[in-house]
């Protein structure tokens, strides 16, 4: 277990020094409630961060990050941040301008800009699908699992296990975990620098829709909130240059302070077989303890090269 030491000496009032092995970075605010349902102070935040914080650099680090930042807690207004801030350490990381809006995106290359990034209130750790260095070239094809009204993680592993299912047929392998929130997010390792995301959207798209017209009463590919009441929405555009997904090991901005955790396939099968809404649900001491005796379950996404299947999309 990580643990953080607060050093007060030679900083302005309600200022600290968070440290972290020989890493220290300045915080502040440190008793703030940030989940008033668990208590959960801005403190309890960071040494959370800091615990997991080998699991969260490895799926993060070289991809422009998107805080989605909670000041006032999770019960208040927040915002999402792409543009690095002005005001930053000049050890913080940053993208060259990327996209039609030139936005030069923090990196999360170390402990220090971790803890820096989660002292701005960034509970939430939104990603990329591609690294900086080939922002066009994405390294997964990505699914994300919303249960509609009426569903909950019961379906959405079901519909997991078909997604796995569709893309083990064409000897793909695939890796799940939960957003975190209430559904789960389905990942195809690509790791190629060849392809692109004018292959993956359209293929993931198709799939989605596939997988509709098979399953209707179950599944939906579109966004339509009318149309997904008693289903689960394949979320495909997440396969898209402009868009970002929760990072692996981030923290959520729930009611309790849950984590977007790797499950094993055999997880999502129990689940799927179930009839607990509950289940599935994972905290610092929970995601700890996983990695302490699983491993990272999400290291094969980093590593894993894959080609995309040739299919007829017309």
């Amino acid at each position: 277990m990580t643990t953080i030491a607060i050093a007060r000496v030679g900083l302005e009032r309600g200022t600290h020094n968070v440290v972290v092995g020989r890493t220290s970075v300045r915080a502040s605010n440190l008793d703030k409630v940030l989940y008033p349902g668990s208590g959960t102070t801005k403190l309890d935040m960071l040494r959370t961060y800091a615990r997991i914080a080998p699991a969260v650099l490895a799926h993060a680090r070289g991809r422009p990050l998107t805080m989605k930042r909670y000041p006032d807690g999770v019960e208040a207004d927040f915002f999402f941040q792409k543009r690095v801030p002005d005001k930053r350490p000049d050890w913080v990381h940053v993208t060259a301008p990327i996209g039609d809006q030139r936005v030069a995106y923090p990196l999360l290359d170390d402990v220090r800009t971790l803890l820096w990034a989660a002292n701005l209130g960034s509970i939430e750790l939104h990603v990329l699908l591609a690294r900086h260095a080939r922002v066009q070239s994405p390294t997964a094809l990505v699914y994300d699992l919303d249960p509609g009204e009426g569903t909950g993680i019961v379906e959405c592993c079901v519909v997991a296990e078909l997604v796995r299912e569709l893309f083990a047929h064409f000897d793909l392998d695939s890796h799940a975990k939960t957003s975190g929130s209430k559904g789960v997010q389905v990942y195809v390792p690509l790791n190629r620098p060849s392809i692109t995301y004018e292959q993956t959207k359209p293929l993931s798209k198709a799939v989605a829709e596939l997988l509709e017209r098979e399953h209707p009463d179950l599944v939906v590919s579109k966004q339509r909130k009318d149309l997904r009441r008693g289903k689960v929405l394949i979320d495909w555009s997440q396969n898209d240059p402009s868009k970002t997904t929760i990072c692996a090991y981030s923290l959520r901005a729930r009611e309790r302070p849950r984590i977007s955790t790797p499950i094993t396939w055999d997880e999502v099968r129990e689940a799927a077989a179930g009839t607990d809404q509950e289940a599935l649900r994972f905290e610092v001491d929970d995601v700890v303890a996983r990695l302490n005796t699983l491993g990272d379950l999400f290291e094969p996404v980093l590593r894993q090269r894959q080609s995309l299947p040739d299919l007829d999309l017309g």
